[in-house]
């Protein structure tokens, strides 16, 4: 499968969930959701996300690949159902680190998944606020001498991606960024509606119930305008 560039943002036109987990799983390396936030400031993580494994993560990058780029069947893939479908698919038979979010959510998150995944091997995993360079070796440390064979890290973006980077130069695994994921998962914050999500207008939801996400998505009319333009 070759990869499609949106203004230098590289990133593989998936049909599926399954489509995309096959690839990982013959090909590790980061997992990076690919929406227009990270398209607009690509000069970021542009180096993670091109020598990785970028997927469609929002309905501007799904149009931009559908309308543009003669990809008619690239599928959105959401970051937050994404993981839970590889630890479906590969629970009993790969081992799995996790990292983010508060102690109290992270411990849920086990549990939640111990009893939801029945022998599933969680080797290790940690809260996600990493309070010095002490422990951000000792977790790299802890990463290589235990080898999972799937990483996940939920800190938000860039943060998460550049702390990825650093444990693939250590040990080579399948690595995905979760942003607030666990917290979604242990129902500490709501998702929007299947309706919304269905009809592509999560983010319109999550502008209501967090007004403030309006200086973060303002910017994105910029990103309509290259997709209007077919200058993405």
């Amino acid at each position: 499968m070759e990869k499609i560039s949106l203004r230098g943002v590289e990133l593989f036109p998936f049909t599926s969930y399954d489509d995309a987990i096959d690839y990982i799983d013959s090909h590790k390396g980061i997992l990076v959701a690919v929406n227009a936030e990270k398209v607009l400031s690509a000069a970021t993580l542009k180096d993670v996300i091109n020598s990785n494994v970028g997927y469609c993560d929002g309905a501007g990058v799904q149009l931009a690949l559908r309308r543009n780029h003669c990809q008619p069947n690239a599928c959105k893939i959401a970051g937050c159902e994404l993981w839970l479908k590889i630890i479906s698919r590969f629970a009993g038979k790969k081992s799995f680190y996790l990292v983010g979010g508060r102690q109290e959510v992270i411990e849920e998150t086990v549990a939640k998944l111990r009893s939801e995944f029945p022998g599933i091997d969680i080797v290790n995993y940690r809260n996600g606020y990493i309070k010095s360079e002490q422990e951000r070796a000792e977790l790299l440390a802890d990463i290589e001498v235990r080898r999972p064979d799937v990483v996940f890290v939920a800190m938000g973006s860039p943060k998460q991606e550049l702390l990825m980077k650093d444990m693939l130069a250590r040990h080579n695994a399948i690595y995905q960024g979760l942003g607030g994921s666990f917290d979604v998962y242990t129902g500490h914050v709501l998702r929007a509606p299947r309706w919304w999500i269905d009809h592509n207008l999560e983010f319109a939801y999550r502008l209501i119930k967090e007004p403030k996400r309006i200086r973060r998505q303002v910017h994105l009319l910029k990103f309509a305008w290259w997709l209007l333009t077919k200058q993405v």
